[in-house]
């Protein structure tokens, strides 16, 4: 198996590990995070009906400043938009990626938003 197929099956299955792990214990709707290089997205999904609800990237917000800073301002721009859907409560997915960094300023803005996490 060559070195990039193997890196792609080692990140697939820590994103099915985590997803897993939050679908046993949880029935809320899901916020699912994928962090690239320069741009951050999160969106709100249900589970039980395979429908995104809400969704939010770094594209939407006008916001400057550090990577992190505009992480947070996203998840405050999700949480307004969930508030609005009428979503109080969801569970964080943060897939393959550390809860570190980017991740957690975006689950620091949906708090700070009014959405529990």
């Amino acid at each position: 198996m060559s070195v990039a197929k193997n890196i792609k099956r080692r990140r697939r299955s820590k994103q099915l590990r985590v997803r897993n792990r939050l679908r046993r214990d949880t029935t809320l709707a899901r916020v699912s995070v994928f962090r690239s290089l320069k741009q951050i997205y999160a969106q709100i999904i249900d589970d039980s009906q395979h429908q995104t609800l809400v969704s939010c990237s770094s594209l939407d917000v006008k916001a400057t400043g550090t990577k992190t800073d505009v992480a947070t301002a996203v998840g405050a721009e999700l949480a307004k938009r969930a508030l609005e859907k009428g979503i109080q409560k969801v569970c964080f997915d943060r897939g393959r990626f550390l809860f570190h960094g980017r991740v957690k300023a975006l689950a620091d803005g949906l708090r700070a938003g009014g959405v529990q996490v």
